[in-house]
């Protein structure tokens, strides 16, 4: 082996892929910490990252890696998956939440149904001696410990089946989890049970107690528990189902001449698609008949519908309201912005942010750490405590294993998460990252990209001042010709300008762009030159002087324009600023933080749109390059930056910042650059993204902080802490109530966050 095939070899090892895999089985914050090592000991594993809430594994696989070999790993460790296809269309109209529903509500009747007698007959013996004694005197104490017996073992082994056989083989693989504290505990219960029930001789007189309604309300409640979580978290993705649903169905297609009705599976690229009043766009296209306007709140936010002519691009899904279309498709299934969006929303609701890698830690080693609480207090209770020190060691161990809850623990993030980014969806603003969540809501100053971002980039020529020794319509062809060859916002009002005089455009060669300063060609035989002051030595620039600081104040742009070596001309154009700019800025404002603007225009315009604006600090005459400087100087003294732009000349900036927001109508680059993506063009996204922000973050500590605290707290309760000082015991049918209502918390506080409300300009939150 050569050298060359080494390095090959190595290349390829290198390469990496993401697979999601869809996981079934998990419970807890164990499960979670389960699987992901089982991932990262398949050797072609680089990262693995497993989402309790969404129930899903990102991996990321070399390319020589064997997706079969992820399959075997998760299996092995007690759970199933499958694999997601990337670009295969997706049902989200159910999920196994659903299924897990339906079966959990079927088991929930059956136990509910049998523990109910159960639970009545004993309980009332223990607190009302008459009936205690009534039902002695109708059923022998011993044929109703067998009655006892056969109802919970129905109970246990039938509807609760799933906490032995998950729980038991979890705890003989040496990975336990919360299945393995639910079959300890009321395995306890109802193995002490048995024992009182068939064998009493092997007990003390003084402890031959049943505790078979324990065994069985512990399953029941928790059972319940299970039922409240899968319906909450169906409820969860709520915003994707939304999105989803967005999608037609079928399309009207022209084929062979005809107009047919075909299932929007089989349309295809190039496909004529008619479009009436009222019907949905069947996929992303382009006008190429017919005017309309085009309801795309659904992508935006914004309920104004968008005038749509020949030649406009319209998005499958969004709805069509007054006119008639005719659209070519121009993407499918996969590949339209609605399948994307979708995509995006499930990639930051599968990521994790960085609290979650410490809640991880310590969720690991949660249920060993259960365990050997619930053996130390049997021992405790075993020595130390007032007879029969066995009945109660047993009971209090039981209730440790049962109250505890690493479910809780393990969704207070990803839930959130989840239903935070869907609100943010529905908002129009997308989180590419999950961390960007996190990062957002501690920022303190918001830079922004002037052009088409804070403007409307599209500037209009606005004012020709000549040398002498030129004529107007002579420069402004020249500069015209030279200008076709660029893709900058200047050239196109300058190509719009001379286009609108009716003048002719000579032929250009030798064409060369110069970023941030210009460019320059030849056209019709002549050197012409098209630049800002930068680009010219300063005494070229005098004459012009006076006009250029006068228009500068006004907040227009002037460019120079050379002829053969000579200043012929100062283009001035002027860029509308956007409608809602200011208000978004006064709305920023008001939230305490502080606004940038980074722009390429001399200091004079520059200070004039901010002035305008009210932006706190500007960084002018700025290169595309230097926009990644420009947000490490913003940087200083510990700021944390977000930076707003729609350009391509944006991407690195919108890379170096540490939340970089990307203006969902600029560049492809600037969008792949970018942490978060504002679908729609007004900086009213800006706004919502920190609400979603700072609203996700603050439910994320309250699930926390009730998750930790009700295990920091409940755990030395179930062990019997207050016992000494006020005789007080918890009752293991509390502490699985307490357990079923402790993650249905959590996943209903996550709930609030649908309620987040489109940011208002104006408002001063």
């Amino acid at each position: 082996m050569d050298w060359e095939e080494v390095t090959a070899m190595t290349e390829a090892a290198l390469k990496t892929r993401p697979v999601s895999i869809d996981i079934q089985g998990m419970t807890c914050a164990s499960c979670v910490s389960r699987v992901e090592k089982a991932l990262l000991k398949v050797p072609s594993v680089t990262t693995a990252a497993v989402n309790l809430a969404t129930e899903r594994a990102t991996v990321q696989l070399a390319d020589t890696g064997n997706i079969d070999a992820l399959l075997k790993a998760i299996e092995k460790a007690g759970y199933s998956g499958t694999r997601i296809e990337e670009h295969a269309p997706r049902d989200h109209s159910h999920h196994h939440h659903d299924e897990d529903a339906n079966v959990l509500k079927r088991d929930v009747m059956i136990a509910a149904a049998l523990t109910l007698p159960l639970f009545v007959l004993e309980m009332g013996s223990h607190f009302f001696m008459p009936f205690h004694m009534w039902l002695l005197g109708l059923v022998p104490q011993q044929a109703l410990y067998v009655a006892y017996f056969m109802v919970t073992s129905v109970v246990l082994f039938v509807p609760g089946w799933r906490f032995f056989k998950i729980g038991i083989a979890a705890l003989l693989r040496g990975g336990p989890e919360m299945n393995s504290l639910v079959a300890l505990g009321a395995g306890a219960a109802y193995l002490y049970s048995v024992v009182v029930t068939f064998a009493p001789a092997l007990l003390p007189a003084e402890a031959r107690y049943v505790y078979y309604e324990a065994a069985a309300v512990i399953v029941t409640l928790i059972l319940v528990g299970r039922l409240l979580e899968a319906l909450a978290k169906g409820r969860s993705n709520e915003a994707i189902r939304h999105l989803a649903g967005e999608q037609a169905k079928s399309a009207r297609v022209e084929r062979n001449g005809q107009t047919v009705d075909v299932p929007i599976a089989e349309v295809q690229v190039g496909d004529i698609i008619l479009v009436r009043p009222g019907e949905k766009i069947a996929t992303d296209g382009e006008v190429i008949d017919g005017a309309s306007y085009v309801n795309e709140a659904m992508i935006s936010g914004e309920a104004a519908p968008v005038e749509k002519a020949v030649g406009a691009a319209v998005i499958g899904g969004t709805l069509n309201t007054n006119g008639s279309l005719k659209v070519r498709a121009t993407k499918i299934g996969a590949d339209t912005m609605l399948a994307q969006i979708i995509r995006l929303v499930e990639d930051a609701q599968a990521g994790k942010l960085p609290i979650q890698l410490l809640v991880d830690k310590v969720t690991g080693w949660f249920v060993p750490a259960v365990m050997a609480v619930a053996v130390a207090t049997f021992l405790v209770w075993l020595v130390w405590g007032p007879s029969p020190s066995a009945t109660y060691g047993l009971i209090n161990a039981v209730a440790v294993l049962i109250i505890a809850c690493p479910c809780a623990m393990g969704l207070a993030t990803p839930i959130s998460i989840m239903v935070g980014t869907g609100r943010a969806a529905e908002l129009g603003v997308l989180f590419r990252k999950s961390e960007a969540l996190q990062q957002l809501q501690g920022v303190s100053v918001v830079a922004f990209d002037k052009t088409g971002t804070l403007t409307e980039g599209k500037p209009e020529l606005t004012d020709l001042i000549l040398d002498d020794d030129f004529e107007h319509d002579e420069v402004l062809a020249l500069a015209a010709a030279v200008e076709t060859n660029s893709e900058h916002p200047i050239a196109g009002a300058i190509v719009a300008a001379a286009t609108a005089r009716g003048l002719a455009l000579g032929t250009v060669g030798d064409f060369k762009a110069l970023p941030g300063h210009g460019v320059s060609a030849i056209a019709d035989g002549r050197s012409v030159v098209i630049g800002a002051a930068r680009q010219f030595a300063a005494e070229d620039l005098a004459d012009f002087a006076k006009d250029i600081e006068r228009l500068a104040d006004a907040g227009k742009t002037p460019v120079f324009v050379s002829v053969d070596g000579h200043v012929a001309a100062a283009i001035v154009v002027a860029d509308k600023i956007k409608a809602g700019s200011k208000a978004a800025i006064v709305a920023l404002h008001a939230r305490g933080l502080k606004t940038a603007m980074i722009s390429g225009d001399n200091a004079r315009t520059a200070n004039a749109i901010a002035r305008e604006l009210g932006i706190d600090e500007v960084l002018a005459e700025v290169l595309p390059a230097g926009k990644f400087e420009a947000i490490k100087s913003l940087r200083q003294g510990g700021r944390l930056v977000a930076f707003v732009g729609d350009g391509i000349n944006d991407a690195p900036a919108l890379a170096e910042a540490d939340v970089g927001i990307a203006v969902g109508t600029g560049t492809d680059a600037a969008i792949e650059s970018a942490d978060v993506v504002l679908l729609g063009g007004e900086l009213k996204g800006v706004l919502n993204a920190l609400d979603v922000s700072k609203a996700t973050m603050g439910n994320i500590g309250q699930n926390l902080f009730w998750a930790f605290g009700y295990n920091a707290l409940l755990i030395p309760l179930a062990a019997g802490a207050l016992y000494p000082a006020f005789g007080i015991l918890l009752s293991p049918m509390i502490g699985a109530g307490a357990m079923a209502l402790s993650s249905v918390f959590v996943i209903a506080n996550a709930q609030r966050l649908r309620a987040i409300a489109p940011a208002k300009i104006g408002d001063a939150r």
